[in-house]
This record gives structure tokens, C-alpha cells and sequence, in this order.
């Protein structure tokens, strides 16, 4: 983005109204420009319909540039790696998941992060960055563009989960503003329940959810309700305890079909035993709950293991007994290092910073 001009892919629609309104335009200008860059995802600039003081403003104050993909990795089981180029040189990764003749995308919401997490390949190359809202959505957009040519006729994105690259609500307003244009009717329109943004536990993030954040659905990383093992596996859990985390996450869901996701993690002979199961499910119980049972994803350097899927299965067995609604999650994409906790770009920048 340059120095004088603002990311289009960097306003929700109510902001292009605005200003839109400030410099007496058309009205109609924002919605078409919505309808034409982000529905139709063209990259050339709109001319169809937009008065021509509007294609002037439109010219001199916005940029459409948007991160490039570098490389696609394919698995066996259609996942799809895409890895995105960042106009620093940065690089960041995001995962096209394929389920029902459709996909989830799964977005990253920083270059690196900062939570640490021990099970987590991201965790080990630290914060970089921050992704701006343009960044955020420019994978979307790259993904869906890349998908229609590749895949023309399987290629609905029906899903979005923030669970890539990062802590998403530590980034929290680039991310609210990403869902905001997700959901935007008039451009992308996704269904609010269909976007799903997850949270290693950030408190300060958190606190402003019901205020500020769209209707989308919560995931919490849970892993393990007891203290010892959630220090471990996740740091946070020092400065933001679990029971404080999980009572601002139960405030959020609203109506009969909404609730909070608890991740399970599974590690091999460390949190995958029956009391394991059993501490869940008293933790858990009474709460509007969903578990997501999730076997670990190794990663170059760890020292976990994935249990057996027997073990898993019958992890999740005695979960039921809690009637707690429980599915493990299909591991996708692991041969490429796509699945969920082993994106990485630790060497960050893969080509020189443009001068000025």
C-alpha cells in the first residue's frame, strides 16, 4: 500500500459510505465497488456503472493491492497450502480444507505469534508482525481466485476459521473488521455462523467480543481444564486462567443453536488418559458446549506424539457419558505440514523490502 492511497480491502462498507458521503459522492458508488471487487472478485479496476467523479476519487485514494501467492502445496485429500507473499516480504500461510464437495479456509491472523503455545510449529518463530485487515482478506480473495481456476465447480468456500497463523484476538481490530467485510451481504456474504474465530485464551480480546465483534461463533483451545497441563501446553494460562476465559466466552453465543467450541488437543501419554477425558467432562458439563477432539500434528522438533486412534475413540467415548456433544476432527493435510498446529514460515522474509 502506498504512503498517499488506502487499502480498499481495508473498509467495511459502512466506512466506504462514510466516506463516500465526506467527499459527495454518488451513493451508490460503495456497494457497486463492493458488488464488483469483492462478489465478483475482479482485479481490474470497476468501471461498470460507477459515475465517472467516483472512478476519479476512486483512483487517487484507493490501492488494490493484495498479498500474492508464492507457492501451493496439494495433499492426497485435496487440502491445499497456499503461501502468501507480503508486500514487506514477509510471508504468511493459510489452508484450503475440502469437506462435503466443499471447503473451509482457514485464515492466519499474524506473521508468527506470540502465545508460545508447546504444540503449536506457529508458536516457535515468535511474533513477527501483525496482518493488516487488507492481508487478512487479500487470502481469502487469493484462495477463492485461485480455487474457481483450478477447481472450477468445486469451488465454494462455505466456511472461514481464524485458526492459521496467530492469535486472532490479539490482533483484534484487523480481525473484527475481516469478519465485518466476511459478512458483508453485498461483497462476500458469508452467514455468521459459517466464520468461526478461535482463542488461545486472550483475556483483553475477550472482554471486548460482546461489544465489538460480529455474531460469529467462539472456539476456546482448552486442552486440559487442569492447571499444570494448560501452563504447560499453553503460557497464556499463567496471566489468563481457563475458568476466567471460559466465563467471558460462555457470555457470547446467542440463541438455542450457538455455542462455544472447546479444543481438545490429544497428546500421546500426556493429556489422553481416562482422568484426562474424565477432568473434561466434569469441567465442561452444564455448559453450552461443543468439543472438538483434535489427535496432535507433529512437527519438525516436537517432542509429542499423536495417540493412537484408538485411544482417541475411546477418549471420546467417555466423554459422551457426560452428554456433552463431542466429534474428533479428520486430520487433513499433514503431509504437507497443513493440518491444524504445523503452519510455519519461521525464515519470514523470502525476498529484499522494496527501497522507500
Amino acid at each position: 500500500m502506498t504512503d498517499s492511497k488506502l487499502s480498499f480491502y481495508r473498509l467495511p462498507l459502512k466506512d466506504l459510505n462514510d466516506l463516500f458521503q465526506r467527499h459527495g459522492l454518488p451513493e451508490s458508488g460503495p456497494a457497486l465497488l463492493y458488488n464488483w471487487h469483492y462478489k465478483k472478485k475482479h482485479t481490474a479496476p470497476c468501471v461498470a456503472d460507477l459515475a465517472k467523479v467516483s472512478r476519479e476519487f476512486v483512483e487517487t485514494s484507493f490501492d488494490f493491492t493484495l498479498p500474492s501467492i508464492q507457492t501451493v502445496q496439494e495433499s492426497h485429500d485435496r487440502t491445499v497450502k497456499f503461501l502468501f507473499a507480503l508486500r514487506d516480504g514477509f510471508t504468511v500461510e493459510s489452508v484450503l480444507i475440502p469437506f462435503n464437495n466443499k471447503y473451509t479456509l482457514c485464515l492466519s491472523s499474524q506473521v508468527g505469534c506470540a502465545m508460545n503455545c508447546s504444540f503449536c510449529h506457529t508458536g516457535t518463530q515468535g511474533l513477527k508482525r501483525h496482518l493488516g485487515t487488507e492481508e487478512i482478506i487479500g487470502q481469502f480473495i487469493g484462495a477463492a481466485r485461485w480455487l474457481s481456476q483450478a477447481r472450477p465447480g468445486d469451488d465454494k468456500i462455505l466456511n472461514v476459521v481464524f485458526m492459521g497463523q496467530g492469535e486472532p484476538l490479539h490482533n483484534f481490530d484487523a480481525v473484527k473488521t475481516a469478519a465485518e467485510i466476511l459478512l458483508e451481504r453485498r461483497g462476500l456474504g458469508l452467514a455468521p455462523h459459517k466464520i468461526t474465530i478461535s482463542t488461545a485464551g486472550h483475556l483483553p480480546g475477550l472482554r471486548r467480543w460482546k461489544d465489538e465483534m460480529p455474531k460469529v461463533n467462539i472456539a476456546v483451545s482448552l486442552h486440559s481444564p487442569l492447571k499444570e497441563k494448560r501452563d504447560q501446553l499453553i503460557p497464556l494460562n499463567r496471566s489468563y486462567p481457563i475458568d476466567e476465559v471460559v466465563a467471558f466466552a460462555e457470555e457470547i453465543p446467542e440463541g438455542r443453536a450457538r455455542f462455544v467450541t472447546y479444543e481438545v488437543l490429544l497428546i500421546k501419554d500426556f493429556n489422553d488418559s481416562d482422568e484426562d477425558a474424565r477432568a473434561i467432562g466434569r469441567y465442561l458439563t452444564g455448559r453450552k458446549a461443543f468439543i472438538s477432539l483434535i489427535p496432535f500434528n507433529p512437527f519438525p522438533g516436537t517432542n509429542y506424539q499423536r495417540p493412537e486412534m484408538e485411544r482417541v475413540e475411546h477418549f471420546k467415548r467417555l466423554l459422551d457419558h457426560y452428554r456433552i456433544p463431542t466429534v474428533i476432527r479428520k486430520t487433513k493435510g499433514d503431509e504437507i505440514l497443513a493440518a491444524c498446529g504445523q503452519l510455519n514460515t519461521r525464515f519470514g522474509v523470502t525476498r529484499p523490502l522494496t527501497p522507500g
